[in-house]
């Protein structure tokens, strides 16, 4: 069955407008899919096929000379001289747009080519795992929040319903082997894979590296480095702290998060709904489901998202802050199936002390949507997330 993505209006608005497109995003999330269905008409390469690229290595410009129009390259950075070739090429015709497609899961790599080579002539878009809308839309959002964790986004598995312990035991498996192997010292990836772990035991929570460093048995340096590869393949994502001052924006330790919490469920040894609702940290999995959807839904729009979460001296803590234009958009995520007044204390409070309009929303997991006081009250499966 194929599922309809909400990137696909995005897509066909930079095909119009640029010469190439790039599409990055997790391995597994669909892009092959998509981009096949919607450039039908497009011949189709796959650079990690040795009978592709091979004789594109061997004879690079005899190999782009055959194909110089209207192609899907995927996983281009496999391929790093097609790069200044296609920049040749387009620029000999500013004008003729959508003719190439650049996919990849190795963002670092991909990305690192176009900046060198293509930057101005290609116009970005990433697709995530399934996001809720999504989801919905295809009648596969599950019931519970419980069953949604566990469930997580990963298209294959859904539509093949494959079982998780393999499905997610192969995807570690070909991420280390294809993506990493490349950043990462052989000697290391044992140690790169009891990270991943370990990162996935500090789901929502604030990054404390120098820990981290001393638990996994590597420097901090080491860690900073590690993260950052995680989060250039689509692993995880950072939620920086709000601040007004930039500066400390940049120096402030981020939250850390699962893009998927189905894969982060498989790396925390989590097989069963029931074993969600009993998790100790089932609060911080909810938070991670809702804020991760946030992230890929405005991806899936075409909207690279500026997301922070609030903490004051006063611990005052808003989990997920937006700000746009005059108006600031502040989240609170509980599991919590009726409404408490002290769930949305710090919510309002927060919301009192900033310096222009808010609109405030408590997700949780009722059942009615409805204002109280001024916080609007939203049931996780009805949260839309608009640009």
């Amino acid at each position: 069955m194929l599922i309809p993505r909400r990137l696909t209006e995005h897509l066909n608005t930079l095909s119009d407008y640029f010469p190439a497109v790039s599409l990055t995003g997790p391995r597994q999330a669909g892009k092959t899919t998509l981009l096949k269905e919607l450039y039908p008409n497009y011949t189709y390469l796959s650079l990690e096929d040795p009978s592709v690229r091979i004789p594109a290595q061997e004879d690079p410009k005899a190999f782009l000379k055959k194909f110089n129009d209207r192609v899907i390259f995927d996983e281009a950075q496999r391929f790093p001289a097609l790069f200044n070739y296609l920049q040749g090429v387009i620029d000999e015709d500013r004008h003729n747009t959508g003719r190439f497609i650049l996919s990849g899961s190795q963002n670092f790599l991909l990305r690192k080519n176009i900046t060198q080579s293509l930057a101005g002539r290609v116009g970005i878009a990433k697709l995530m795992s399934l996001d809720n809308l999504e989801l919905q839309n295809a009648e596969l959002l599950p019931k519970t929040i419980e069953a949604a964790i566990l469930e997580g986004g990963y298209p294959g598995r859904i539509d093949m319903s494959i079982q998780a312990e393999s499905f997610y035991s192969a995807y570690i498996s070909s991420y280390l082997e294809r993506d990493v192997a490349e950043l990462v010292s052989e000697s290391n990836l044992l140690t790169f894979r009891l990270f991943i772990q370990r990162c996935a035991i500090e789901a929502g929570k604030t990054i404390n590296f120098t820990k981290m460093a001393r638990e996994v048995g590597v420097s901090v340096p080491t860690i900073q480095s590690w993260i950052g590869i995680l989060d250039q393949s689509y692993i995880i994502f950072r939620l920086p702290p709000f601040f007004r001052n930039l500066g400390k924006r940049l120096i402030k330790a981020p939250k850390l998060y699962f893009y998927d919490t189905g894969l982060l469920c498989y790396l925390l040894g989590l097989e069963s709904a029931e074993e969600v609702e009993m998790y100790p940290g089932r609060g911080e999995l909810f938070e991670n489901l809702m804020i991760a959807d946030a992230f890929k839904s405005f991806h899936h729009q075409g909207v690279e998202p500026r997301f922070y979460f609030y903490r004051d001296r006063s611990q005052h803590e808003v989990d997920l802050v937006y700000e746009r234009g005059n108006i600031a958009k502040l989240w609170e995520i509980k599991t919590a199936e009726e409404y408490r007044p002290r769930l949305i204390e710090s919510l309002e409070k927060v919301a009192a002390m900033w310096d222009r309009p808010t609109e405030s929303t408590l997700i949780y997991t009722g059942y009615e949507s409805h204002y109280v006081r001024k916080s609007f009250l939203q049931p996780w499966e009805k949260m839309r997330w608009g640009k």
